[in-house]
């Protein structure tokens, strides 16, 4: 029954817009748009990117859905009238690409902005160490946003944060420990970026001989590429690893993250050896093999770990780099051993 009633509440949210949408352009492709062309195209540009998103706004205002949803009914809006209406009946099409959409998304970067301090502030009042500055941003945007849109959108936001805006050196507490220092990955990531940035220069200086806009284009796209892995990198140093009273945080910058409980937890070995075939242990870092690990965590049940942009994997035996191996081996196992005598 709720299923059923689910259903009928989606066709009506969903339904009645598209239903508009549908009908603007079969206006569209009628003889009386060609007596009315101006006027027609006006009031069409009007209903696409103003009326439609409004009827729908309303019909969710009062549901969970998330509000935001509105703005892909607002491109949809805008690829209909880019592609359906004639170019000389596109001046309001123009005018709302040059000013209303850059003016929308910065509104829903600075919201969530806003919501992201206020959630930190909580965060840190209630002395939560496990929420940092990316895990808020995910929480925020998962009020927000659609669920699929919540990490890809989080992680381009943290990029620039990372990258451009946290240069405050984090202060380790006795329970936080880091996984950059000796490892050789910041030296990795270091030359990838030159390595980009070379390979940018040459093939902009040969492409440009055959198209400059093609030449532009790789350009953009390499150094966008460029500017991702220098938030990435940054960010190693920014999120450290947390062990909590009964869980362990493990925050791999913000390329992959896991959650363990430390009651759930088999053995820790303080070892480099490879497990090529064993399907079920994952190495928490993104370059595989090419970063070596220390410490292995043999788990009794299957945890993930959520990478990039939301990918996840199952795994039951995590390998880990630590700066502090030891230091993180003796207080995880004092933990475990206070958990089962209920000390915690």
């Amino acid at each position: 029954m709720d299923k059923l009633n689910s259903l009928q509440r989606n066709l009506v949210l969903f339904g009645v817009p598209l239903s508009i949408i549908s009908l603007l352009l079969l206006l569209r492709v009628s003889p009386l748009f060609q007596q009315n062309q101006e006027a027609l195209s006006i009031g069409i540009t009007f209903d696409l990117l103003i009326l439609v998103p409004g009827i729908y706004f309303l019909l969710i205002r009062k549901t969970s859905i998330p509000k935001t949803t509105v703005v892909p009914f607002m491109i949809l809006g805008l690829v209909l009238c880019s592609v359906f209406l004639p170019a000389e009946n596109q001046q309001y099409v123009d005018l709302f690409k040059k000013w209303i959409l850059p003016l929308v998304e910065i509104t829903i970067v600075g919201y969530v902005l806003w919501k992201v301090k206020g959630a930190l502030m909580t965060y840190r009042l209630n002395r939560d160490d496990s929420i940092d500055f990316f895990s808020a941003l995910k929480n925020t945007c998962s009020e927000i946003l659609p669920k699929k849109l919540v990490t890809p959108f989080a992680t381009e936001i943290a990029v620039f944060y990372y990258g451009f805006f946290q240069w405050k050196k984090v202060k380790l507490n006795s329970n936080q420990f880091t996984l950059h220092k000796g490892n050789g990955t910041i030296a990795l990531m270091a030359v990838l970026i030159f390595l980009i940035l070379v390979e940018t220069i040459v093939l902009h200086i040969l492409l440009v001989r055959w198209s400059e806009i093609a030449a532009w284009i790789v350009t953009t796209l390499s150094f966008y590429s460029g500017l991702q892995i220098f938030g990435f990198l940054r960010s190693l140093s920014k999120r450290p690893i947390l062990v909590s009273d009964t869980m362990i945080y493990l925050k791999y910058g913000i390329m992959s993250e896991a959650t363990l409980k430390i009651s759930d937890i088999e053995s820790i070995e303080l070892s480099s050896k490879e497990f090529f075939e064993d399907k079920n242990a994952k190495k928490l870092s993104i370059l595989g093999d090419l970063e070596s690990h220390n410490v292995v965590i043999h788990m009794k049940s299957e945890y993930q770990i959520i990478g990039l942009y939301g990918i996840k994997k199952n795994f039951k035996t995590l390998l880990v780099f630590l700066d502090k191996k030891e230091d993180f081996k003796n207080l995880v196992e004092s933990r475990n051993l206070s958990l089962k005598h209920g000390r915690l």
